[in-house]
């Protein structure tokens, strides 16, 4: 987690706002208190801002979009068949029989790409923390193929995906929790943050999510009113007390 960056920092106008929200919530992480949950929401709106707003964040998403599509086909297809049958569909039938360091990393490309951009980097590191929650301490290829995935599981892997995608889209936050020299602090500050998102997504599930088409046209809508929602939540935080 953490890992969007500061890569691309700005100065000025909505930038400015978000600086300070994150830098006060680094501070409180500091003193031991986790972060306060009025700076988190400042920090979570603040930089919907930055990203031109809620249609716009929604918009340049598109690596958080295909991974929901793609993620949800996953699942959908190891909870109906198996991940032998949805490895081959995938067209990844070379990693049939593998290890868990193979078969993830061919998990991870399929969902989000080959992190060319600060986006796709979001989404793969996304992708790695559902898939490491999907398949726990499964090491082998045994141990892999025997995971299952019902519909509840889906949506709360589904759910778990957004959340960190977006976390890790958030600029500027990485590098001021960076600062502290307390990993203790610093991972709180993280899970605290990443969890008021997680609390704020409301998927509209298909009926039946394991036989949903996923891969198509409804699947890319879902994927796309998914960001929009969450984006469009997080752009109307309240901010008491602004700073």
């Amino acid at each position: 987690m953490g890992t969007s960056a500061d890569r691309t920092e700005g100065s000025g106008g909505a930038w400015t706002p978000l600086k300070h929200a994150a830098s006060n919530y680094a501070r409180t992480a500091a003193r031991g208190l986790g972060g306060t949950r009025i700076n988190a929401q400042r920090v979570l709106s603040r930089h919907v801002a930055v990203l031109g707003g809620a249609a716009a964040a929604a918009a340049g998403a598109r690596a958080g979009s295909t991974g929901v599509a793609r993620l949800g086909g996953l699942l959908a297809g190891i909870g109906d068949s198996g991940l032998a049958p949805t490895l081959t569909q995938a067209g990844l039938a070379g990693l049939v029989g593998q290890d868990r360091f193979e078969v993830l990393d061919g998990l991870i490309t399929l969902i989000a790409g080959d992190a060319a951009d600060v986006d796709s980097q979001a989404a793969r590191d996304a992708a790695c923390d559902v898939l490491d929650e999907l398949f726990g301490d499964a090491e082998t290829w045994a141990q892999l193929d025997s995971v299952g995935v019902t519909s509840s599981m889906l949506e709360a892997l589904l759910t778990m995906f957004l959340a960190h995608y977006i976390y890790n889209r958030v600029p500027v936050l990485a590098e001021r929790l960076a600062r502290l020299t307390d990993p203790a602090a610093v991972r709180e500050a993280d899970r605290q943050i990443v969890q008021m998102v997680q609390d704020l997504v409301a998927l509209r599930m298909p009926d039946d999510p394991l036989t949903f088409d996923w891969s198509g046209p409804a699947g890319a809508q879902f994927a796309d009113d998914a960001i929009r929602d969450v984006y469009e939540i997080l752009q109307n935080l309240p901010q008491e007390g602004r700073s």
